[in-house]
């Protein structure tokens, strides 16, 4: 028998008293109220309500070690992105890699691969294939459903997907930026019950409405956190805290507890912040985590004080596995899995003329997953080439099939403001092409041609260096230490802004500039894509 004491925040009761916390192997077998205790609080562990591992870089086994230092111990984890290099496999790696340490995963089963018919992707999970993984204890709902346009227009696949849910009584995750009004009601109507898309409040009133809850997301490249916290003062029992994506640095500075932290700052209610930190999904998902109630699972964290947060330890199935500022989960062996079947381009393979004097750019967001279109006159070269025009900030963006050898696809993109080189990468969601970008044809092929000769990876190429953190696993995460791997990628982060990228996190964004199913214009590995109208268009301004 186990027991530790302190101030308990009883979050389901909403009360914080004195008493000792009682637990003999994965459960807690009482809760003692007694006035002599630790000056220390304990409470239930944070989850992440939405996150796909594989932004880490980080196998499970990894991201599980770092998360727990930040107090969580458990994640609500989509793993289409490998799903959509391995299929039915690559999501039976995640979940036996996730199993080697002591750390709660609630794997869902990926609804839309491939994303699109739009994009070449590795493999394709069909409706069988999504009832088979749903029937697995492991898998706790069907991931999320981005195809809302066949929601909408009465999709058969997509609806036998979300009726094999339904019957397995298992909830279904969305997936709408932008859905209102009739929109929203019948994507709701159709049995989809969350979404952690939502930039601004408004919209997310409207999902509220029809009884669906939000996950208001805070991750390396999309934040939506500031337009979605006032929510905390209109239906806090509807809200959930995720990240979608979280690169490693900063997995490392912080998770779900800097959300909490921040959230209390701005004056909300603790016990509805903490709702949403470490109730609401546990109910929703059904998830086998404790909420420090008799009987449950030992699955709690023990804090300093309600205002800092800072966790001293971490509890999972009544083991230890963080302490202050330091895991307690061990490196794990993990094995390389990985389809990547292309050879190395020549600059002569990325060349383009158009008969136009303008053409299409796509306006990358800071912060943000959608783009704007924008209008910019094309700068060419003496043989009528079209060039990136560093002056405009309009650079030459590249996606390269890893999948099988075929012509890669051209645009050109905003903001990135690189003055110098090229940076790519082989996480390019959803598919995981190889997506560049760059200021001269040269050094974008160097920078692509470093990721194809590790199969995966993110790379950088400057007038004076060249940089590659290697991504072997489904060539879009590492099976190496995690905290190396985040320094790793500290390094060349930093290597791109020196090369002028002022964004916060270049190699983030660059991964979602190939993502069709959020507005407004992308690039796949089959061309120049109308979010909007979903479809292709050209590069020449119409």
């Amino acid at each position: 028998m186990n027991m530790i004491s302190g101030n308990i925040v009883d979050v389901r009761n909403r009360r914080i008293f004195k008493g000792e916390v009682h637990f003999e192997h994965d459960r807690i077998t009482q809760i003692i109220p007694t006035e002599k205790v630790e000056d220390q609080y304990i409470l239930p562990g944070f989850i992440d309500a939405h996150i796909h591992i594989e932004s880490s870089m980080l196998v499970p086994s990894e991201f599980a070690r770092l998360a727990v230092v930040h107090g969580t111990v458990a994640t609500v984890s989509d793993p289409h992105e490998i799903g959509n290099v391995l299929g039915v496999k690559g999501v039976e790696y995640m979940i036996a890699d996730g199993k080697k340490v002591n750390f709660k995963f609630a794997f869902g089963a990926p609804s839309c691969v491939p994303a699109t018919t739009f994009e070449t992707a590795g493999a394709e999970i069909t409706p069988k294939e999504v009832e088979y993984l749903l029937k697995k204890p492991e898998i706790k709902y069907l991931a999320e459903m981005m195809n809302w346009p066949g929601v909408l227009f009465n999709d058969q696949t997509v609806y036998e997907k979300l009726n094999i849910a339904k019957a397995l009584n298992k909830p279904i995750d969305g997936h709408a930026p932008g859905l209102r009004g009739e929109q929203a009601e019948a994507y709701v109507k159709a049995g989809i019950s969350t979404d952690h898309e939502c930039f601004t409040a408004d919209e997310a009133r409207d999902k509220l409405k029809h009884g669906m809850k939000i996950a208001i997301r805070e991750g390396s490249a999309a934040k939506n956190f500031e337009a979605l916290v006032e929510l905390f003062s209109e239906a806090p029992e509807m809200l959930m805290f995720c990240s979608d994506d979280k690169h490693p640095d900063n997995l490392v500075e912080g998770h779900i507890d800097e959300l909490v932290r921040r959230t209390l700052k701005r004056g909300y209610e603790l016990f509805d912040v903490l709702q949403a930190a470490c109730i609401t999904p546990i109910d929703h998902y059904n998830l086998d985590v404790g909420a420090l109630q008799e009987g449950d699972y030992a699955d709690f964290i023990i804090v300093d004080d309600l205002e800092r947060f800072k966790v001293q330890a971490t509890y999972i199935n009544g083991i230890q596995v963080a302490k202050t500022n330091q895991s307690m989960i061990e490196v794990q062996q993990s094995e390389v899995v990985n389809q990547f079947n292309c050879d190395p381009i020549n600059v002569d393979t990325i060349k383009v003329k158009v008969n136009a004097s303008n053409i299409k750019v796509i306006e990358a967001l800071d912060g943000q997953l959608i783009t704007n279109c924008i209008i910019e006159q094309a700068a060419t070269d003496e043989h009528g080439y079209l060039q990136s025009d560093t002056s405009k900030d309009v650079l030459k963006m590249v996606v390269v099939n890893r999948y099988k050898n075929a012509a890669p696809a051209l645009a050109f993109i905003k903001n990135f403001k690189l003055k110098e080189g090229a940076i790519a990468s082989s996480v390019g969601h959803d598919s995981h092409n190889i997506i560049a970008v760059g200021v001269n044809d040269k050094s974008i092929c160097k920078a692509i041609n470093l990721i194809i000769k590790e199969k995966g990876g993110v790379s950088a190429v400057s007038n004076s260096d060249e940089a590659i953190l290697p991504l072997p696993v489904a060539g879009i995460m590492s099976n190496d230490d995690g905290y190396k791997i985040a320094e790793n990628y500290t390094a060349i982060d930093k290597m791109t802004k020196t090369m002028g990228s002022t964004l916060n996190s270049p190699f983030m964004t660059l991964s979602f500039m190939g993502l069709l199913v959020i507005p407004n214009l992308k690039l796949s590995d089959l061309g120049l894509f109308d979010g909007k109208m979903f479809k292709f268009t050209s590069l020449s301004e119409d």
